[in-house]
């Protein structure tokens, strides 16, 4: 191993170190899916089309989905306790696979941005109960900034209180996913109960049918709609190995993820149904962000509570789901220079300079150009990861050649050029609609093209999977056909 290639928080977990149990991973996606994206998953595909029922079963079909790559990600990092950008050095090379490891990096930059704005959020909500007049002091901020002052300092705030638990390490982070679960599971249910009780039954959005008149409209709603859910935790389904490598054994990860991933999920989103359709009833309007629920409440004491849960349901998703991927990644640019706490300010320092209240500012693009869109990016990089180890590799890794130039993945000057040509592949059919849904081209004459990207993650995953398989194939007989003609010819 050359010490350029490694440092202590990329280095293989030492079987000692290895002490996460089910019940862990289970908190820790309580603790991840907990949060105010989950609670407004839904209400993208209700507002379009879909009824009640049919957008919790997409949420849920969605997530059972993506738990297939997590958990078969997650058995690497059991058996060779090593994170994401180093298992990605095995198909990419040992510099290609920096190349995996940014473009997830640059999505959990944004996502950091986003959840960090949220609970900057609900620490200003707080503020405007104890000091109303703030909502009234002038902005002094430059223009192009485009947030006020109070609102700014509330999100700086919080951006430290991230900061800290960087600061404090990954251990920080596993007790804080396990002491939060409970807690944010108790907060759920009371916020269901609430609503029940006061709209007096579960309300009219739970009652209302589905807006497609034809069984084409669904359909052509539905795959770009599950293709978003997909997409929610196509991060996590890459970087999974990150936390699996610190897994007792394989039954810890696969059954903590199997219970605790697409339940959460499904619940939370039925939850942020469920409340809403109250709200039509108690407000007069479908108010699906909860902060701003939790505004009109009354007693300024229930306020200071929720905004209090709504926090430590923030930290818990914010700090395990898009801190540890990306400081690793950052420490795979250059591991004796970059450690993880240095990676991980790294990720709040762009995750402030990506200005999250701009990316959060028109909900209408969430699920066709956010979700979807970094879906495309990264479903090729899970089908070249996957294919390589199970059916290149066969489970079978040299740990110390992912850390040393010259071995079986240096390849040719550090890069494994069939894995950056079929990620080239993966994406390439779906840069035509994602390039008309951000308007930077206009293909709408040529629907076909357009339709490819509503199957984003699914068409990428598949086809750079298949691609890079079949580029290992041809490598593997002309090595073959080498060897027989040297044999020949001695």
């Amino acid at each position: 191993m050359e010490n350029s290639l490694i440092n202590p928080d990329i280095a293989p977990v030492p079987c000692e170190k290895r002490t996460w149990s089910a019940l862990h991973f289970f908190s820790l996606w309580v603790g991840m899916a907990v949060c105010i994206p989950t609670y407004m998953l839904a209400s993208s595909l209700i507002d379009g089309g879909m009824n009640w029922s049919q957008a919790i079963l997409t949420v849920l079909l969605g997530n059972s989905i993506v738990l297939i790559p997590m958990i078969l990600n997650g058995h690497v990092g059991v058996k060779y306790g090593i994170p994401y950008p180093v298992f990605a050095r095995a198909s990419f090379g040992i510099r290609g696979s920096n190349i995996a490891a940014m473009l997830r990096a640059i999505v959990a930059c944004g996502w950091f941005g986003i959840q960090t704005w949220i609970g900057g959020a609900a620490i200003y909500s707080a503020v405007l109960v104890l000091w109303p007049e703030a909502a009234n002091l002038p902005t002094v901020l430059p223009e192009f900034i485009g947030v006020g002052l109070v609102p700014f300092l509330c999100f700086l705030l919080f951006w430290l209180i991230n900061l800290y638990f960087i600061w404090k390490g990954t251990e920080s982070i596993k007790w804080l996913e396990t002491a939060c679960a409970p807690f944010l599971i108790l907060c759920g249910l009371a916020l269901l109960g609430w609503a029940i009780m006061k709209a007096d039954g579960l309300g009219p959005i739970l009652s209302s049918p589905s807006r497609f008149e034809t069984s084409d409209a669904f359909w052509a709603f539905f795959v770009p709609g599950l293709t978003g859910m997909v997409g929610f935790w196509a991060t996590l389904s890459l970087n999974i190995t990150d936390f699996t490598r610190y897994a007792a054994n394989q039954k810890s990860q696969v059954v903590g993820q199997a219970l605790g991933l697409p339940t959460t999920m499904t619940l939370f989103a039925f939850i942020g149904v469920v409340v809403t359709s109250a709200t039509v009833i108690l407000y007069g309007e479908a108010i699906w962000d909860p902060v701003l629920l939790v505004r009109r409440f009354d007693s300024p004491m229930i306020v200071l509570v929720s905004m209090f849960a709504v926090l430590i349901a923030t930290l818990s998703t914010n700090v395990a789901a898009n801190v540890v991927g990306p400081a690793n990644d950052f420490s795979n640019l250059s591991p004796s220079r970059i450690s993880f706490k240095q990676g991980g300010y790294i990720t709040g320092l762009i995750g402030i300079l990506m200005m999250p209240w701009k990316l959060v500012k028109d909900p209408s693009g969430y699920i066709f150009t956010w979700l979807i869109g970094y879906s495309a990016l990264l479903g090729p990089i899970g089908g070249i990861l996957l294919v390589d180890y199970y059916l290149v590799r066969r489970c079978e890794l040299s740990v110390n050649d992912l850390y040393r130039r010259g071995g079986a993945y240096w390849y040719r000057n550090g890069i494994n050029w069939r894995a950056v040509v079929a990620f080239l592949l993966g994406v390439l059919p779906n840069l035509p609609g994602f390039l008309t849904q951000v308007k930077v081209l206009d293909l709408s004459n040529y629907p076909l093209l357009i339709s490819f990207y509503h199957y984003a993650w699914f068409i990428g995953f598949f086809l750079a999977g298949v691609s890079y398989y079949l580029f290992s194939l041809i490598e593997r007989t002309e090595a073959e056909g080498e060897t027989e003609t040297e044999e020949v010819t001695v």
